[in-house]
């Protein structure tokens, strides 16, 4: 499956939401129970680290990064999540949107792209080591799961990271 690659606008949005509300429906892609409207996520996701994989035409797949504190000396270390629709998995898309994420953080100055990453979610943790992401450790109950078949059990997330080179 061949995808190409272009900036998330609000147009994407409704089928952003859609591949998002299919990654939680997975009780392996997040705490959140839902989707953001668009303003909270265009509030809290950088511009110019918000992506969408088009394969065909449509939207197979998103990326965006958030910074990790407003605080200066933290300025290049942004925070990701990646998304493929269901019905795409498995097929490159995941490859191509996170490979061009990675081009374009170093593009914007960043120095360290990080995630949390539930141990489950091995297909993930696959395509980002496959990326040259490293685990740094594994998070022990960290988060209590507020929603379907895990509501109310403590969750470890596994920390990875990748650093930019110059």
């Amino acid at each position: 499956m061949s995808a190409t690659v272009r900036p998330l606008s609000r147009e994407d949005w409704p089928t952003v939401e859609r591949i998002y509300r299919d990654g939680i429906d997975t009780g392996h892609a997040t705490f959140e129970a839902e989707p953001p409207s668009w303003d909270a996520f265009d509030a809290t996701r950088r511009p110019d680290l918000r992506l969408v994989a088009e394969t065909g035409g449509a939207v197979t797949g998103w990326a965006a990064a958030s910074p990790v504190s407003a605080r200066p000396v933290y300025a290049g270390v942004v925070e990701h999540s990646i998304y493929v629709d269901p019905a795409a998995r498995g097929g490159g898309v995941g490859r191509i949107l996170l490979a061009e994420l990675l081009a374009s953080a170093r593009r914007a100055g960043v120095w360290t792209v990080q995630s949390n990453v539930f141990p489950e979610n091995e297909e993930s943790l696959a395509l980002h080591t496959a990326l040259g992401f490293r685990i740094v450790g594994v998070r022990e109950r960290i988060g209590l799961m507020g929603y379907g078949p895990l509501r109310g059990q403590w969750r470890d997330t596994v920390l990875i990271e990748r650093r930019l080179e110059d």
